[in-house]
């Protein structure tokens, strides 16, 4: 019996105002799942040495991997302005991603198709992904016979609230697919772990990585978007395809790591 966590990132935004503009048409929750001890002792001191030997990682100011800005080469990235230096930076995360032990889910909802469905009633964008995909992790710790808890990158105070009161409800009620009593028999806590951007939390970091990449292949999977571009991101997807993205027990990725609401 093991430990694990799932570490959740969000990619795009839960504004429902907006959700005619394809460029805010869509939502994405990615969830890294990683075994704790694994985790202390071979996941965070990797990527703590990844980070030191490229960017000369102050130990008092850690550098936070970002998305956005390792992309836009922004300070504190602006070593991967140097070519060379950056192929060797994106094949050592490639590599890691390959050697690490993880699992992804990723949630994406058409914000668009989710508000003209449900014109009386809808529910949370974020909270609606959230649910899905703590199903799926519940049932992943079930089947292994093991337990873990969440956490999630901060979205502001107010937000967090609203998002650990709907954590709450899950954990005392259950879904519709998910009873209660398997929820509390293997999630450690109630409570919703919630952590800054700014915090050094490796999980969260790869779950920052990992996020756009893979709400893109969905959206390109369910032809939502059109982008005839081979990116980086391309490669990340592979390596998520071949091995990294949750199934069950009959080996399908669709339904339970990549999934499409509503």
């Amino acid at each position: 019996m093991s430990l694990y966590r799932i570490y959740i990132d969000e990619t795009g935004n839960h504004d429902m105002n907006h959700a005619d503009d394809p460029n805010q048409q869509f939502l994405a929750l990615t969830g890294v799942i990683i075994e704790s001890k694994y985790n202390i002792s071979i996941f965070q001191p990797e990527l703590d040495a990844i980070k030191m030997s490229f960017f000369m990682q102050d130990p008092d100011l850690p550098v936070i991997l970002h998305r956005k800005e390792i992309v836009n080469r922004r300070r504190p990235f602006e070593a991967l302005r140097d070519p060379q230096i950056e192929d060797n930076f994106n094949q050592t995360i490639l590599s890691g991603l390959k050697r690490w032990q993880y699992r992804v889910i990723t949630v994406v909802i058409d914000k668009k198709i989710h508000r003209d469905q449900y014109s009386v009633w809808r529910y949370h964008p974020y909270h609606y992904c959230l649910a899905v995909m703590l199903e799926r992790y519940v049932l992943f710790l079930h089947y292994g016979d093991n337990h873990g808890d969440v956490m999630v990158e901060s979205r502001g105070r107010a937000e967090d609230e609203k998002l650990k009161d709907s954590f709450q409800r899950l954990y005392k009620l259950g879904t519709d697919n998910v009873p209660s009593e398997r929820w509390q028999d293997r999630l450690t806590s109630c409570e919703l772990k919630v952590k800054s951007k700014t915090t050094d939390i490796a999980g969260l970091q790869l779950a920052d990585i990992i996020a756009h990449p893979s709400r893109r292949e969905i959206l390109l999977d369910n032809k939502l978007i059109i982008d005839q571009r081979d990116t980086f991101g391309d490669k990340i997807c592979r390596i998520l395809r071949d091995g990294k993205y949750l199934r069950f027990r009959h080996g399908k990725i669709e339904g339970y790591g990549k999934k499409l609401l509503p």
